[in-house]
């Protein structure tokens, strides 16, 4: 479990805060979805629960360990994937090895399926290849790593869309009930089908913390012909077959699958 209290942070180049008075908690066995619009510190967040960042004030605990302290017992518990990177200039396999001292619950069997999945082999030579192909490497040694925690800045950002169908079995095939994901993203479809819960936030404010049956209770997601008007909508937005509507679910109103997208769009317009 990664719990987050009362935090305060801000860049001391930019002067600027971020967080101030932020609280959540990130439980073992879920696939969480981090939305948030640009700014709004997603990527700080991942960084302030992994201990690459320090909060200001506050205090954030991963897996009964203080972040601040970067113990390598919690380190080797996590494992980072973010937006961007580098990879050295070695064959998987090899970086696979180095690795493992470090992350001792690393498994070949897990990192070899993976890579075969997106069709790369364990020699793959790491420093030549696209950014596309080190993504795909990255992602393989998350979900191989056996750490308890994955934290994935936008996963999908410049994989192809069969990559993207690969990446989602890749992580339900490797969750466990140990484990917790993080995964912030702008691209809520490339990923609306693992999650558990979801997650949005705007700086200090937490606007949606729910599981998914209890956006699906708590709200009704539907489509209104363009002539038809509803005055208890809480947000809608064109589409092609007319218009996308979210509202909150009135007694006795069938459940509807809840529309991820739009309800981030919602929270993004302040109308949830």
């Amino acid at each position: 479990m990664i719990s987050i209290k009362n935090i305060k942070f801000g860049y001391p180049d930019t002067g600027v805060s971020v967080f101030d008075g932020l609280s959540l908690t990130f439980e073992s066995g879920k696939i969480y979805g981090l939305f948030g619009k640009n700014g709004t510190g997603k990527s700080t967040l991942i960084y302030l629960a992994s201990g690459l960042l320090h909060a200001d004030k506050g205090q954030i605990e991963a897996f009964g360990h203080d972040t601040k302290e970067r113990k390598a017992e919690m380190l080797r518990e996590i494992f980072v994937v973010p937006e961007e990177f580098d990879l050295p200039k070695t064959s998987v396999a090899q970086y696979a090895r180095m690795l493992g001292p470090f992350y001792p619950s690393l498994s070949a069997e897990v990192l070899e399926r993976c890579l075969a999945a997106f069709g790369i082999t364990p020699g793959q030579q790491m420093g030549k290849a696209s950014m596309g192909t080190k993504k795909k490497i990255c992602l393989s040694l998350a979900l191989a790593s056996g750490t308890r925690a994955v934290l994935m800045d936008e996963p999908t950002n410049g994989l192809d869309a069969t990559s993207k169908s690969i990446f989602r079995k890749a992580v339900a095939e490797n969750m466990t009930a140990e484990r917790t994901l993080i995964i912030s993203t702008h691209q809520v479809h490339d990923i609306e089908q693992l999650l558990d819960h979801v997650v949005i936030i705007d700086r200090n404010r937490v606007v949606c913390n729910h599981t998914l049956d209890e956006i699906a209770e708590k709200y009704t997601f539907g489509i209104k012909t363009p002539q038809e008007t509803d005055p208890t909508a809480l947000y809608s937005e064109p589409t092609t077959q007319g218009n996308a509507c979210v509202w909150l679910r009135k007694p006795g109103e069938k459940a509807t699958q809840p529309n991820l997208a739009l309800l981030t769009a919602a929270a993004y317009n302040n109308r949830i």
